[in-house]
């Protein structure tokens, strides 16, 4: 990924002529344009397959975004922090200036002028709408699909969309107390919302939780919950929308409350409730004296020293996992067996797409290893950031590894090591969607590359976006190079 926000084209320029005359087959370079000179802020889309630069004109006084090469207007100033795109990578949208004057643009689209812009905008997850907070003298306002709302003394934090993007959702304060507007609908007013509003991933639902004279308590589709001393961890939907859950305190206990209904007070919830993916099955670990217990769907397991990991559902929900310690010991404990005993358990356990398969990473003596279906994998002086990846299918893991200190790194797939290289970098490894390929971003000196199935691509000065594999099975990232920026597809 992109490593520095200022690139000069000096530096570029030193890049990529390397591999400019060699051709590497399968492989399509589309350029989208020149590369400006300096780069200000960017912004990546969650599909790593559109960019968006701020960057100013020669003489440094005025500003404009570039998104895949191509300009947009320009505006007396940009606010670095607010470009932001879209989840589906659609559209992209920031805070502008002109004289003197805030505004929003929406990919070319200017919006309203005002005193003031609140917070980086909000898009819908489709990019079909837009939100941000702004205001004229003293009185704050949202405005949504570039119409103003209502006028509050604040607007407390960003807008929320639905999933869905068809409801909005936000905290205003009148006078001294705050309240939620959902759909243009202002709710009751407490003394204070704390968080933001929650939708259901359905949209159908919403919930917020908040204070009331000393009192805390939920609310969710406007219905008042029980009051508590305080809720311990945020409100959560299940995946269906039809659940909701979350851990109170009271009289120096904790609970779960689970679709309003009070569960049993242990002396401390030690990780927030999670469901299964149907929603069907509930899971939380609890603090009982000095030892430690997870309560599936209501019913205590087995007691442990420590759990020091959240439980873990299969994408099925029929199996669960959790990293458990006793005495100087950890290890996971799947569907009520605990495995092999290590040093230490570094994160979650992790399931495959299938649920049949389990991975985690574990501490042995002063290495690192993956631990994958109870057997251990070679040993590292460390295993790099995020978790093991599994193919689509299941078949496969893969992990980003080093040895010397951390000084080289490579990415083990099916327990063989690859190239050692100065970094793997970006949101990788990752496997086409037939799992039978894999591909991650790996640097070498100043230049970056993209490594397909353990052979090096095209050199760039940097890799911008991605790489990301399509249904078809084509791998697509974005590059930068000194003659410009490129949008590259491997096709197999």
């Amino acid at each position: 990924m992109i490593r520095n926000m200022t690139i000069a084209i000096a530096l570029l320029a030193c890049v990529g002529l390397t591999s400019c005359g060699k051709k590497y087959r399968g492989v399509e370079m589309e350029r989208l344009g020149p590369l400006p000179f300096v780069i200000l802020a960017h912004a990546v889309s969650a599909d790593g397959c559109h960019l968006a630069l701020m960057t100013t004109n020669a003489a440094g006084k005025t500003f404009y975004v570039l998104v895949d090469g191509k300009a947009g207007p320009q505006f007396d100033a940009i606010a670095d922090s607010s470009l932001v795109f879209s989840a589906d990578g659609t559209r992209v949208a920031y805070e502008a200036k002109r004289g003197g004057r805030k505004l929003v643009v929406v990919d070319t689209l200017s919006g309203p002028e005002f005193d003031r812009i609140m917070g980086a905008p909000v898009l819908s997850p489709d990019g079909k709408r837009s939100a941000y907070a702004a205001a004229n003298g003293a009185r704050e306002l949202v405005v949504v699909d570039g119409l103003s709302g209502p006028e509050f003394d604040r607007i407390v934090g960003a807008p929320f969309f639905s999933p869905d993007g068809k409801r909005l959702a936000y905290v205003a304060k009148a006078g001294t107390r705050e309240l939620v507007v959902v759909d243009g609908v202002s709710g009751t007013a407490f003394d204070r919302i704390e968080g933001g509003p929650v939708f259901s991933p359905d949209g159908k639902h919403v919930g917020y939780v908040a204070w009331k004279a000393g009192r805390c308590l939920a609310v969710v589709d406007g219905q008042a919950g029980p009051e508590f001393d305080g809720i311990a961890s945020p409100l959560l939907f299940s995946p269906d929308g039809r659940r909701f859950v979350y851990a109170a305190t009271t009289g120096g206990k904790e609970l779960v409350v689970a679709d309003g209904v009070r569960g049993p007070k242990y002396d401390g919830i030690v990780s927030a409730p999670v469901f299964s993916r149907d929603g069907k099955r509930l899971a939380y670990a609890a603090k009982t004296g000095a030892h430690e217990l997870v309560v599936v769907d209501g019913v205590r397991g087995e007691e442990y020293d420590g759990i020091v990991s959240v439980p873990v559902f299969s994408p099925d929900g029929t199996r669960l996992a959790f990293a458990a310690t006793t005495g100087e010991k950890q290890f996971v404990v799947r569907d009520g067996v605990s495995g092999p005993e290590y040093g230490g358990i570094v994160g979650p356990p992790v399931f495959s797409p299938d649920g049949t398969r389990l991975a985690y990473i574990a501490k042995k003596d002063k290495k690192r290893l993956v631990v994958v279906d109870g057997h251990a994998g070679p040993e590292f002086d460390g295993i790099g950031r995020g978790d093991p990846v599994f193919s689509p299918d299941g078949r496969r893991v893969a992990y980003v590894a080093m040895n010397g200190g951390g000084q080289k790194q490579f990415v083990v797939v099916d327990g063989l090591s690859g190239s050692e290289y100065d970094e793997i970098a970006g949101n990788s490894p990752v496997f086409s969607p037939d799992g039978m390929r894999f591909a991650y971003i790996a640097n070498k000196g100043r230049l970056q590359f993209v490594v397909v199935d353990r052979k090096s691509g095209p050199e760039f000065a940097a890799i911008a976006g991605g790489p990301v594999f399509h249904e078809d099975g084509t791998l697509e990232y974005l590059a930068m190079r000194y003659s410009g920026l490129y949008r590259v597809k491997h096709r197999f």
